[in-house]
């Protein structure tokens, strides 16, 4: 048979980008990511983690998202009904922020267009900008039911919003009151707990004299990390059980620069052990000082607006002053006044707006909350019942934890995108009736009066709890939300486990009756080659779109998925993307010339004939058996979330095993060199172990991998890998008898390539080779495989002896698998040269020797020196020893003995 191919021809040279593109589009006309609720048996759903509609397509969205495809298109191949939920978030904060900074632009503020103009010019924003992320998610190959696009501010989802507002609200899970909240002063809005992110900073502590009233000359010293809100101090508080201080309580100090007298009150919160044992109790602009504060009907006082400058409730001498100028004009007042008593260098805990990274300042603010303990408990009872799982499992402690010490939520926010509050107000004073209504108001439902709305919207995080369900039209009964919920897998970040991940599971208990999701992969941080985290600060993004353009969507996806151990961070360098992308664009290009080889032999006949009919060998028989394993491998790496074990395997196999030695193994076959029959066996296997591995991969990679199915004799463009099925792994198929022989086989290849090497043999010169005494696993390979052994290890001739040729120089190796080689060297390397080189290496190797025995000799040096150091030279005085008897024998082959 002629070495022509018979097959469809690819092109020599790899080029995504001339093919991701116009598969996608393809897979879009054909609808191939829709499902409808009312043809869906088994369906498989994965909501995604909605992107801020301010979002440009980052690596971590490139990891999360990845991971999201690769569950959902294998859940698809297993002929599950997989539908991936695409939507975005409208990111009350980040959006504002994003306009404002334009409006600045133009030498304007939200306050000078009023809250319906700004607004719109939101939407406008919105419009324009806010489905780039969801373009750039199709780049990547993501396979989300598009038609089913959501976006928070729909208004479905506002409608799901509202309701569950009103349904807290009518539970008693949500109320209004004035209480000590984070405030950013930059974005002018409350924030939760979670979103005032804490670091550690290096500050001071201020020690400030408080003179007592009633015996001049004697004071009190208090120490702050905030000088400043001393200004709003309502009391100095003692430990009840404090001897040293009980005989003040009930005094009264003066408030240093404020010409106020404020009483000294007895609280176990306070830790005798700490400082002075005296605590400024400053209620309105600290939370432990606002509990002690209502336990002691002390007046709160907020001294700053809320841009963080001083209100006239501070001396005239600092108001609107702001915070930090304010701080060290007091500490210039109080040194002046002798008050200050001394300063200390201090490293505490400080909250940073998550949005703008400002400096957070608790503040008395009147705020609508949520009542979080009782939707917590069942939320947690889920997670201890094991009907939640996490992924790493440690993660389950982490949302144990937060559940077990869960403190109310502050819902509501200083801004104008978003959801705004449904709460109305009557304006007749003689009503003041308070109404919340799932339908807009125009007036009072208790006296028909004028109504105000509520100013402020509701937390992004408060739509973003309800995606599970809302997406999918709940408040209504929709087929939708039958069929689809509960999902089943979410994938996102650790640092969100509480923010959105826990939330979620609590709206799913409460409103849906059940859990959003069983299982949740939190999955690591994409970081930079010094380990630190990508950031526009930093300048050490990569971005994603950049990368498609250079190595293809499908080399991006392989290489994030094979380093994303399970919970573990990756690293990729930004200033080295080949490098960083190369494992992934390597693997591509093999896939693509190991394919190109294989097509080029293939007929219609070879893809459609089943091999296990006709009379199969050994390599045929291993390829089936490895085949097998794989598919095993894989399916159990994607079934239990370990993707990355799932990508290695399949790389080892279509690398290594199909492309490396399969396929080299059986070209002799496939020109026909050993006949009709075994041409026909090599060729059916080849195309069925190519199309197994094929759909192997496909989750990861499935752009190359459709292409080339779609390439196999007998397809068309008609075809897809995207609806399975998955392959199946055969136990029948699993052949030890096959797999040994190809083992003993591998192992005298790589042994004749390491004698290669270390004999400096080129390794495209043909070579003789004697296998002595080979065991029967070998003697089989040899049978059946002597034309592909002869081509893998580049033999002139192939011979077996019962024993090693007496005086003929050669290299000796003894292999893994039992047997021996012989490689005759006479006539290929330079005998004379080589022998001088022995000696001369055995000499300078007999001096290091012996200089490293006598330092062990040497008592002395054993005493002396460091053990780690004495065990550096024993470890090197063996590795010269093993050297050393490794050139002895090479010297015995050349027969200088």
């Amino acid at each position: 048979m002629s070495e022509s191919p018979v097959g469809p021809i690819l092109e020599s040279r790899y080029d995504p980008s001339g093919i991701e593109p116009a598969l996608y589009r393809r897979w879009l006309d054909r609808g191939a990511f829709h499902v409808e609720a009312s043809d869906a048996t088994d369906p498989y759903v994965i909501a995604i983690p909605p992107p801020n509609v301010t979002a440009a397509l980052h690596m971590g969205h490139g990891l999360n998202n990845t991971i999201q495809d690769v569950l959902i298109r294998f859940e698809r191949m297993l002929g599950r009904d997989a539908m991936w939920i695409p939507g975005t978030d409208h990111a009350g904060i980040a959006t504002q922020n994003v306009v404002e900074r334009q409006l600045g632009n133009e030498g304007l503020t939200r306050q000078d267009l009023g809250r319906e103009a700004f607004v719109e010019r939101v939407w406008e924003w919105v419009d324009t900008y806010g489905n780039t992320i969801i373009e750039q998610l199709k780049v990547i190959g993501c396979s989300c039911d598009w038609d089913r696009t959501r976006f928070t501010l729909d208004p479905g989802l506002s409608r799901a919003v509202r309701e569950v507002f009103v349904q807290l609200y009518e539970k008693g899970l949500i109320y209004r009151g004035n209480y000590i909240i984070n405030w950013c002063p930059r974005c002018q809005t409350a924030l939760s707990n979670e979103e005032a992110e804490h670091q550690e900073v290096e500050g001071k502590l201020w020690h400030i004299r408080y003179p007592l009233v009633d015996e001049p000359g004697r004071w009190i010293t208090v120490a702050t990390t905030r000088p400043e809100t001393m200004l709003g101090d309502t009391a100095v508080a003692v430990h009840p059980a404090d001897g040293d201080t009980a005989e003040l309580v009930g005094r009264e100090v003066e408030l240093p620069l404020t010409g106020r007298q404020i009483p000294i009150v007895a609280d176990e919160f306070v830790d005798p052990e700490f400082g002075s044992g005296f605590v400024k109790v400053t209620p309105a602009h600290d939370p432990n000082d606002f509990e002690i504060g209502r336990r002691h009907g002390l007046t709160e006082l907020n001294v700053m607006h809320g841009d963080a400058t001083l209100n006239d409730n501070a001396p005239e001498a600092y108001r609107g002053l702001d915070r930090f100028e304010a701080r060290e004009r007091i500490l210039t007042d109080l040194k002046a006044a002798g008050l200050l008593e001394k300063v200390e260098t201090h490293v505490h805990s400080v909250g940073h707006c998550y949005r703008c990274d400002t400096i957070v300042e608790p503040r008395l603010s009147l705020q609508w909350f949520v009542r979080m303990k009782p939707l917590a408990e069942p939320a947690l009872a889920a997670f201890r019942a094991g009907d939640l799982r996490f992924h790493p499992e440690r993660f389950g402690a982490t949302y144990e934890h937060w559940m077990t010490n869960v403190r109310d939520w502050c819902i509501s926010r200083q801004l104008w995108w978003g959801h705004r509050i449904p709460v109305w107000y009557c304006q007749d004073p003689e009503c003041g009736e308070i109404a919340v209504s799932r339908e807009e108001l125009e007036s009072c439902p208790a006296c028909g009066g004028q109504v105000e709305q509520d100013p402020d919207v509701l937390d992004t995080w408060f739509s973003s709890w309800l995606w599970p369900f809302s997406t999918l039209g709940w408040p209504e009964d929709s087929e939708d939300i039958r069929t689809f919920y509960p999902t089943n897998t979410l994938s996102t970040a650790p640092e969100i486990l509480f923010f959105w991940v826990a939330r979620m599971v609590m709206a799913g208990i409460e409103f849906r009756g059940e859990l959003p999701f069983t299982d949740v992969l939190l999955h690591g941080t994409v970081r930079d080659a010094q380990g630190r985290r990508m950031s526009k600060s930093l300048g050490n993004g990569i971005d994603p779109l950049r990368v498609v353009e250079m190595f293809g969507a499908d080399a991006m996806r392989y290489t994030l998925v094979s380093a994303a151990a399970l919970g573990t961070d990756l690293q990729l360098d930004h200033e080295d993307l080949d490098s960083s992308f190369r494992v992934g664009r390597n693997f591509a290009n093999k896939i693509w010339n190991a394919a190109r080889f294989a097509l080029g032999y293939l007929s219609g006949d070879d893809v459609s004939r089943d091999p296990r009919t006709l009379e199969l060998e050994i390599a045929d028989r291993w390829i089936l058996a490895r085949l097998s394993e794989a598919t095993r491998t894989v399916t159990d790496g994607l079934t239990r979330f370990r993707l990355h074990e799932a990508a290695e395997a399949a790389y080892h196999f279509v690398w290594s095993e199909f492309a490396d030695w399969y396929v080299e193994l059986v070209k002799p076959r496939l020109r026909g060199d050993r006949g009709e029959a075994s041409r026909d066996a090599a060729a059916a296997t080849l195309a069925t172990v190519m199309d197994g591995w094929l759909r192997l991969l496909h989750p990861i990679m499935p752009f190359i991998t459709e292409e080339l199915f779609c390439h196999m004799p007998g397809r068309s463009s008609e075809d897809t890998l995207l609806l399975g099925p998955w392959p199946e792994s055969r136990p029948d198929e699993l052949d030890a008898k096959a797999e040994g022989s190809i083992e003993a086989l591998q192992d005298v290849v790589s042994s004749v390539r390491n004698l290669r090497s270390e004999y400096s043999i080129d390794p495209g010169r043909r070579i003789d080779l004697v296998i002595v005494d080979p065991p029967p696993a070998l003697a089989a390979a040899l049978n059946a495989e002597s034309d592909g052994l002869r081509l893998l290890a580049r033999l002139e001739k192939l011979e077996t002896a019962a024993s090693s040729p007496v005086g003929e120089p050669g290299a000796h190796a003894v292999l893994r698998t039992g047997g021996e080689l012989f490689l005759p060297l006479r006539d290929v390397i330079d005998l004379d040269r080589e022998r001088q080189r022995l000696v001369t290496e055995l000499e300078r190797l007999s001096g290091l020797l012996l200089s490293a025995r006598s330092k062990l000799e040497n008592s002395g040096f054993l005493e002396r020196a460091p053990v780690e150091v004495v065990n550096r030279e024993r470890e090197k005085a063996a590795s010269l020893e093993q050297r050393y008897q490794r050139l002895l024998e090479k010297k015995a082959a050349f027969g200088l003995d």
